[in-house]
């Protein structure tokens, strides 16, 4: 199979690519933008509730966040997949433009579209729960031990992605992405956020799922790093995308 192939297929499919509808980039933006904002909508949203549910217990409050936010995902991959690709992380879309299977300039609108999604979801979260519409986190994340967290949960997430489509697994996707992010949330000190958008949206709300604006730039480097790694080890990995051979 020849590399252009390789990458004519992987640009068609969900989390590598802009998504099998072969859409234009308007209605592609518009996919990211909402699916980031009702994955953030489902972050916030499921945090408040749980701390309204299960008051003085965290640890129950964090199962509840996370349940939701992974059967969230799993229903906006499988919504948004072939629209756009679903990536609604701009770490997601960081690594496909490397792979080459989004131009640099749909790239980075997506990534506007992300934050703004992010942004639009944190807000509607807060509201839909009789809060003000924007209210900034006091809760501080900052630590060595939360960045190394971050690094882990990003590469795990984007080898989760790449390791079921190069073996042709692309309609796992959304479920092993789906049960990687709920599995992060208890594995890693950060709770696996693993995504720079989902950061920025999150700054926004002083709720369990919170983060303090001063501790974002840090989150937001700790994941482009993973995103880094995670580049070179599914070039090392997985040399060979045999997600062609699933289709024939």
């Amino acid at each position: 199979m020849s590399s252009a192939n390789e990458s004519r297929d992987l640009e068609r499919l969900p989390e590598t690519g802009t998504g099998d509808l072969r859409l234009d980039l308007v209605r592609r933006l518009v996919a990211e933008c909402l699916g980031t904002a009702f994955l953030l909508l489902a972050v916030i949203g499921s945090g408040i509730m749980a701390q309204r549910l299960s008051p003085s217990d965290v640890g129950l409050e964090l199962l509840e966040n996370a349940a939701a936010t992974a059967a969230a995902l799993i229903g906006l991959i499988l919504m948004f997949g072939a629209v756009s690709g679903a990536h609604f992380n701009p770490a997601v879309t960081f690594v496909d433009r490397a792979m080459g299977t989004i131009k640099s300039r749909d790239a980075a609108l997506y990534v506007v579209a992300q934050v703004i999604g992010a942004c639009l979801g944190a807000m509607t979260a807060n509201l839909i729960f009789s809060l003000p519409a924007v209210t900034l986190s006091t809760h501080s994340r900052s630590s060595w031990a939360l960045w190394i967290s971050e690094v882990i949960a990003t590469v795990g997430l984007l080898m989760v992605i790449h390791g079921c489509v190069r073996t042709g697994r692309s309609n796992m996707v959304p479920f092993a992405v789906g049960i990687w992010i709920g599995g992060a949330y208890f594995f890693t000190s950060s709770t696996s956020f693993a995504n720079p958008a989902a950061a920025i949206g999150r700054m926004l709300t002083n709720s369990f799922a919170g983060i303090e604006p001063s501790s974002v730039p840090m989150f937001i480097v700790a994941e482009m790093i993973g995103a880094v790694i995670a580049i070179g080890l599914i070039v090392l990995l997985y040399p060979v995308d045999h997600s062609r051979d699933a289709h024939e």
